[in-house]
């Protein structure tokens, strides 16, 4: 059954991924991978707190952990993505947009955990 909700899961969060990836990349006059590098901060973000509520305080069974962990923001997130992006900069020349995307993209991500973990555990202890 796990493997079905991560399946689930991971086809929602495929098709989310590239709609707001599109939606955003569409906008955006910049070279910088904006669309991505958003859904990967969201993905964090999210995951944190999915994190706290379904493994940590274990609110939903394991099914839901499944579809929404390792499916939904497993797909959503798109690190791969975010490597061969940042892989086409550097052979394009773009070191210096390059190296700024990797840092960025590194430590807001981590930031965004962090602040999605505290966060939540405030909320759900009130």
């Amino acid at each position: 059954m796990d493997w079905l909700a991560v399946s689930f899961g991971g086809a929602l969060g495929a098709v989310l991924r590239h709609a707001l990836a599109s939606a955003i990349t569409a906008q955006s006059r910049s070279e910088f991978p904006l669309g991505i590098f958003t859904v990967n901060v969201l993905g964090c973000f999210l995951m944190s707190i999915c994190y706290v509520l379904l493994v940590e305080r274990q609110l939903l069974g394991d099914p839901w952990r499944d579809f929404t962990l390792a499916g939904l923001l497993g797909a959503f997130t798109t690190f791969s993505t975010f490597s061969l992006q940042a892989y086409m900069l550097i052979v394009n020349g773009r070191w210096a947009l390059a190296l700024g995307y990797i840092l960025a993209s590194v430590l807001v991500c981590l930031l965004a955990v962090a602040v999605g973990v505290f966060l939540t555990r405030i909320l759900i202890n009130h």
